[in-house]
């Protein structure tokens, strides 16, 4: 399989080994390429029937089947893994994204780089500026999706609450809308939501992928909750001149 990018990629992942929690969904792939790419070790995580997806990293990475806030499943994955990145996914009602959190937090080896994915709709510290129309899409979808036993938005604001108190290397990526396309580079962040450079509210999945496998190297990013859009969104290119 072709690299993403076709330029030569420095090879930040040599002799390390990655964990990839959710590895199967399109985040989750890219990600596993972009690790793959960096000449990373990758150990992916997924649902025993999304096993197949990853058939086309078969001979490349190593592939756990089970449920990922299964504690058995994640000690066995992040096992001497130097990073762990984890799609924080709300499935269900059963604190499927606090207990994979959770599970990550506690198997991972002491250091380990922890990045975990999740939306705007996360805040740290409160000091995130939502527009109305947003506060009230994401509160009628988590009634809604709650109602229907479909997801739990509000148990993913508790794993993203349990990982900003805990004391491991963590980083929480929160992504903006997302679209297939081309690669447009690293993408542009900012600590809160509402920041003008953000506007925009758009990011290639891939790059949303890739700013999650090069955060592990970015020690500015420990312990960060970093918001994020396209780097050639209009937003982007009108404001861009570091984080807020």
């Amino acid at each position: 399989m072709e690299p993403l990018n076709p330029v030569a990629i420095p090879q930040t992942g040599a002799g390390r080994r990655m964990c990839v929690v959710g590895a199967s969904g399109k985040l989750g792939r890219y990600m596993v390429r972009h690790a793959l790419d960096r000449g990373y070790e990758v150990v992916g995580v997924c649902r025993e029937q999304s096993v197949p997806k990853l058939d086309d990293f078969a001979d490349r990475i190593t592939v756990i089947g089970g449920a990922t806030n299964d504690r058995a499943v994640i000690a066995r994955a992040v096992e001497s893994c130097d990073a762990v990145l984890t799609v924080l996914v709300p499935w269900g009602v059963r604190d499927y994204s606090s207990g994979t959190a959770q599970a990550v937090m506690d198997y991972a080896k002491p250091g380990a780089r922890l990045v975990f994915s999740c939306g705007w709709h996360i805040t740290r510290d409160g000091e995130d500026k939502y527009s109305k129309r947003f506060k009230a899409m994401v509160a009628v979808a988590a009634k809604v999706m709650r109602f229907l036993r479909v997801v739990d938005i509000d148990d993913q604001v508790e794993a993203c609450r349990r990982i900003f108190a805990s004391d491991t290397r963590w980083t929480v990526v929160r992504g903006s809308d997302l679209e297939e396309g081309p690669s447009e580079g690293l993408p542009v962040w900012s600590r809160h939501v509402g920041d003008p450079v953000l506007a925009s509210n758009l990011t290639r999945r891939t790059d949303f992928a890739l700013f999650m496998v090069e955060a592990v190297t970015d020690d500015a990013l420990v312990r960060e909750a970093p918001a994020i859009v396209g780097r050639r969104t209009a937003s982007a290119l009108a404001h861009a001149d570091g984080p807020a």
